[in-house]
C-alpha cells in the first residue's frame, strides 16, 4: 500500500471540501448534468482514443499507484546471497525447492530458467523481452491518464459553453442568470479538479512506479545471470550493490 497517495487524494479533498464550506454550502457544488459532461465526456474521448481492451486494463493498472508491492532492494541482494550459498553447497537444481516460497513471478521464471540450464545469454534474452513489455504495459497506463488529465478541463469548457448558452436564453429573467451562470463554471471547475487532483497526479505516480519496478526487474536480472554463471556469493552481492547508493549498501560478509 502507498500511504503517499493515499493520503495525497484524501488530503486534497478534505481541503477542497474545507474550503468550500468556509463560503458556501457543499451542495450548490453538486450537479448532476455537470459531472455527466465532464467525467463521462472524458471517459468515451478516452475510448474513443485507445482500443476498449487497453482502457479496460488501465484500471488494473491505476491499482498499481495504490497497491503495489515489489521487492526491496534489500530482500533482493539477501534472497540472491542465500540462493548462491545453496546452489555452491546442494547444486543449482537444489533451488528448485525455493520456488513454491517465491511471490514475484518474475523472479521464479528467471530462477527457474536457471534451474532448467539455459545460457546465461537466452535468459537474459528473455527476461530482457519480458522487462520491455511490461515497460510498455506500464507507460500506455501512465499515457491514458496523462491523455484523461486533457480531456477533463476541455470537456469542463464544453460543459460552460453549454451552460452559457443555456444562461443567454434567459436574458429576460435577470433573476436566472446568477445561478445559471453558477451552474456554467461548475463543470470548468469540476474538469479542473479531476485533472489536477486525480488524473495528473495518477500519471505521474504510475510513471514513477514503472521506473521503480524497471529497476528491481533489472536488479533480478542481474543475479539470474550471475547465478547461472555460478558467481560467488560474495561477487553477486557486489555487482547488485551496484544498483544502490553508497549509504545504502550492506554486506553481509563481514
Amino acid at each position: 500500500m502507498d500511504i503517499a497517495t493515499f493520503i495525497g487524494v484524501i488530503a486534497s479533498a478534505m481541503l477542497l471540501v474545507m474550503a468550500i464550506l468556509m463560503g458556501s454550502s457543499l451542495t450548490i457544488f453538486i450537479n448532476i448534468p455537470s459531472v455527466l459532461i465532464v467525467l463521462g465526456g472524458t471517459i468515451c474521448a478516452t475510448m474513443i482514443n485507445y482500443p476498449l481492451k487497453d482502457v479496460i486494463r488501465s484500471i488494473s493498472v491505476a491499482k498499481n499507484a495504490f497497491f503495489a508491492r515489489t521487492l526491496t532492494f534489500g530482500e533482493i541482494i539477501a534472497n540472491f546471497v542465500n540462493y548462491a550459498n545453496k546452489a555452491r553447497k546442494e547444486g543449482i537444481l537444489a533451488l528448485e525447492s525455493s520456488l513454491p516460497e517465491i511471490d514475484d513471478e518474475f523472479l521464479k521464471k528467471g530462477l527457474q530458467l536457471t534451474i532448467d540450464g539455459l545460457e546465461p545469454q537466452s535468459i537474459t534474452d528473455i527476461l530482457e523481452t519480458e522487462i520491455a513489455f511490461i515497460e510498455d504495459r506500464h507507460r500506455l497506463g501512465a499515457e491514458m491518464f496523462q491523455t484523461m488529465g486533457t480531456f477533463a478541463p476541455a470537456f469542463g469548457m464544453i460543459g460552460t459553453l453549454i451552460g452559457l448558452v443555456q444562461m443567454l436564453q434567459k436574458m429576460d429573467d435577470p433573476s436566472a442568470i446568477g445561478p445559471a451562470m453558477a451552474v456554467a463554471l461548475i463543470t470548468t471547475f469540476y474538469g479542473a479538479v479531476l485533472a489536477n487532483v486525480l488524473f495528473l497526479p495518477m500519471a505521474g505516480k504510475l510513471r514513477t512506479r514503472s521506473k521503480e519496478e524497471s529497476l528491481v526487474k533489472e536488479m533480478i536480472l542481474h543475479g539470474v545471470i550471475s547465478l547461472s554463471r555460478g558467481d560467488n556469493p560474495r561477487i553477486i552481492e557486489q555487482k547488485l550493490h551496484s544498483f544502490l547508493p553508497p549509504t545504502l549498501r550492506v554486506s553481509a560478509f563481514k
